[in-house]
């Protein structure tokens, strides 16, 4: 997958003379900013300190912007068609959506470590077998990663016959693992499905890097938004999609308004269901209590998040994904609601209030919200508790860099 351009290593833009730490070399595919993409966000935050102690090389996204700042200044680059240098260790991040379609394509033709941002990758199967027309090698992947079952769903695509839930009953993470030397995952959950489904498989887990960003004038972000000093600011961090569990928020939102919870409502992202989304506000009637801020900038998106009283993330289904906005919100101070099940539940009850997913969800999320509007003691206390997650995580992108560098040299033992 190749962008046609000069197959040479190169420094970044910048100084150009940043010194490699001492630790291993480490080859590093991922999204990259200005790709609008949370992985993206992440790569640019623990880079910088994963290169206090390793030397990074950068691996450019084809067909993609060159990443540039601060965070990128004097890394070695490589373009996406060669392999990784001499004796360094791939990391190739892997997550649901077409940005990491050129690193499937990378783990596929060199292998490395592949570092699971989702343990279901259905979807990137499916994107793949789309950009290539390559549906043959799609049905014969998805039958040796689940049997039968997974011939049935191919064909079933075959006929137009797909169901909404079968990525997540069908994960298809075996079809790209069989390609890897080890794994690195972001929670225990995640652990588990790995070693259980690969048991010769080495894997590690070491916490999401999510750094807690500027939280500017609480005060004053809460007035620029519309907030008035009685109201509940709540706030719906990352892309607009079904699965994020909006039409369940917003089904709550309209019970707390007949009960008399005077709140407003930001959602932050940009996405597929941005418009029915809007839509379904207008008809419950809602309009004057939401906002949508679309995509924000770091600076901004900070403000957001430390400004909130509460973040709303009641994922559902999951990907098997740890939520790097959950813990965005942790980070800033701000509880959350997560949907309780999964790898949701290693988030500690005090900071992550839970619900059951789905729309069986409403009613829970309407008496947590209503407890926090009318205790003052609650929402000091789960403040609290969220910041303690955060550090107590070790999200923290210099300590989370750390303990992926010892994971990369456990791998390299265990594999040696």
């Amino acid at each position: 997958m190749s962008d046609g351009r000069a197959s040479l290593a190169r420094r970044g833009p910048g100084t150009g003379n940043r010194a490699p730490g001492p630790g291993p070399r480490l080859c590093w595919s991922s999204p990259l900013p200005p790709t609008r993409s949370g992985i993206a966000d992440y790569a640019a935050e623990v880079v910088p300190e994963l290169a206090r102690h390793a030397a990074v090389t950068l691996v450019e996204p084809p067909d993609a912007e060159s990443a540039t700042g601060a965070w990128a200044d004097g890394l070695d680059r490589l373009t996406a068609d060669r392999p990784a240098p001499d004796g360094a260790v791939e990391l190739l991040h892997l997550g649901n959506n077409p940005y990491h379609l050129w690193i499937a394509a990378r783990l596929r033709r060199f292998g490395g470590v592949a570092v699971l941002h989702d343990t279901v990758l259905h979807h990137l199967l499916v994107e793949e077998a789309a950009a290539d027309n390559a549906w043959e090698r799609f049905a014969a992947e998805l039958e040796a990663a689940h049997g039968r079952h997974g011939a049935a769903l191919a064909a079933a695509r075959r006929w137009g016959l797909a169901g909404r839930r079968d990525p997540f009953l069908f994960p298809a993470r075996r079809v790209y693992l069989r390609f890897a030397r080890g794994v690195v995952v972001h929670s225990d959950r995640a652990a588990r499905a790995v070693a259980a489904e690969l048991p010769g498989l080495p894997v590690r887990r070491v916490p999401l890097a999510v750094a807690a960003l500027p939280p500017g004038d609480r005060g004053e972000t809460r007035r620029r938004l519309g907030v008035a000093p009685d109201e509940l600011l709540l706030v719906h961090l990352g892309f607009l999609t079904e699965a994020k569990g909006l039409a369940t928020v917003l089904r709550a939102l309209l019970a707390l308004d007949e009960l008399g919870v005077a709140f407003r409502f930001v959602l932050v992202g940009e996405g597929s269901e941005r418009d029915a989304t809007a839509a379904l506000v207008g008809r419950l009637g809602l309009a004057a209590r939401v906002r949508f801020a679309g995509f924000t900038a770091a600076a901004e998106l900070g403000a957001i998040v430390a400004a909130a009283d509460l973040g709303l993330v009641p994922r559902f289904p999951t990907a098997g994904e740890t939520s790097a906005a959950a813990l965005r919100f942790l980070a800033a101070g701000t509880p959350v609601i997560v949907s309780g099940y999964a790898q949701f539940l290693e988030l500690p009850a005090d900071a992550a209030l839970r619900v059951a997913p789905g729309r069986a969800g409403v009613a829970e999320m309407v008496r947590h919200v209503a407890n926090l509007a009318g205790n003052a003691d609650s929402r000091i206390a789960a403040r609290v508790a969220a910041r303690r997650a955060w550090e107590n995580g070790a999200h923290e992108p210099a300590r989370a860099a750390i303990a992926l560098l010892g994971a990369v040299r456990e791998l390299r033992r265990a594999l040696a």
